[in-house]
């Protein structure tokens, strides 16, 4: 199991203070936070892609690949890589090359995001937005595991005799996740390829990301990669911890009342109540965590989303301290003691490597 952070990286004013960051403070306090994921045990650092106020990640592989060296062991990831509107050729040459930097510590989760007017800023329409998926991902796929492509679609100018370059690290792809929160017809691309289906779950209630996963999970064993508790499955979280749960409800309130997508909206309770939004101790936080798997089945990532609303960065680090000493060894223990032999880990660069390998071996034998 691994478990992570994602931030979606918006600038958003302190309500406590009144006060608010720049974008390069912003800019910097995610790469922070990035470092003390790796400094207290965490698996998975994630960023989104914006290209709107008040989010300032509008460009992940620059903000990544400096991350990478300063890291050793996290893996560095995407909580949206817009498959729509970027250029495939673009998304295989920046990944290939993050991909060496950080010697294979790169997966990516493919998205649609959730800015409309994005589309024609990047001259697509948001009409087309599920056959821009579909379309760019083929591609994409193609130009990761053909050295020479020849390619014609509807969205993009065709290739001939085209090498995206650099090749992937040891010619192995990066690991993709699909992220949607609500469209199955990502569900039914990821379960097609047999990548991973990462599921936001924040804004949601459990009836439906239960939905959502159980359709992956059906056409995952329909088109044959498994059994469908062996697909690969990611949930998003969203959590503030204190000590004891008053002090973090009494503390939280104002950031979440204020929160640029659903403050002024439903009370923290009843988003607590109806969400997976867990305000509270560390062991409300593993409780509820542990949850997710009597709902969702086993599955591989947990990311937390933990930096937004205009909390300070000192909180922010706060947390991830609480995360890291208190919450992930226990979530760890539980979920690895539940977990039946057959269904497998999270890929990694270097499980992808050895299957490769295999792959190659038996080619050769046979």
């Amino acid at each position: 199991m691994q478990f992570g952070v994602f931030t979606v990286g918006d600038v958003t004013e302190n309500p406590t203070t009144g006060t608010t960051v720049s974008e390069g403070e912003r800019i910097k306090s995610m790469v922070a936070i990035a470092l003390k994921a790796e400094e207290v045990g965490l698996d998975v650092f994630a960023q989104g892609e914006h290209h709107n106020p008040p989010f300032v990640p509008s460009s992940p592989t620059t903000q990544l690949g400096f991350i990478a060296a300063q890291t050793s062991k996290i893996i560095l990831s995407t909580s949206t890589t817009l498959i729509t509107t970027n250029d495939p050729v673009k998304i295989a040459e920046d990944y290939a090359m993050l991909q060496h930097l950080a010697d294979g510590r790169v997966d990516l989760m493919m998205g649609r995001g959730n800015t409309g007017p994005v589309y024609p800023w990047f001259g697509q329409d948001i009409r087309n937005g599920i056959a821009l998926a579909v379309e760019n991902y083929a591609l994409l796929r193609r130009l990761w595991r053909e050295d020479v492509v020849d390619w014609e679609g509807k969205f993009r100018t065709p290739l001939q005799g085209f090498t995206s370059t650099p090749r992937p690290l040891d010619d192995v792809p990066p690991f993709v996740w699909h992220g949607s929160i609500r469209s199955p017809e990502i569900a039914e691309q990821a379960a097609y390829y047999g990548d991973g289906f990462f599921h936001n779950n924040i804004f949601w209630p459990i009836s439906h990301t239960k939905q959502m996963i159980e359709l992956y999970r059906r056409r995952f064993e329909h088109y044959g990669h498994g059994a469908a508790d062996q697909a690969i499955v990611g949930l998003g979280g969203q959590i503030f911890m204190r000590k004891n749960s008053q002090d973090a409800v009494r503390e939280f309130r104002p950031y979440f009342d204020n929160a640029p997508v659903y403050g002024h909206g439903p009370s923290l309770e009843d988003f607590s109540r109806e969400t997976p939004l867990t305000v509270g101790s560390p062991q409300q936080v593993i409780e509820r965590t542990l949850s997710f798997r009597e709902h969702f089945g086993d599955y591989q990532r947990q990311l937390f989303l933990m930096d937004h609303a205009g909390l300070p960065l000192k909180t922010v680090l706060e947390q991830l301290d609480i995360l890291g000493e208190e919450v992930v060894p226990v979530l760890r223990k539980e979920f690895a003691a539940l977990k039946p032999a057959h269904v497998p880990d999270a890929p990694t660069h270097a499980s992808l490597k050895a299957a490769a390998e295999r792959a190659r071996e038996l080619e050769t034998i046979e």
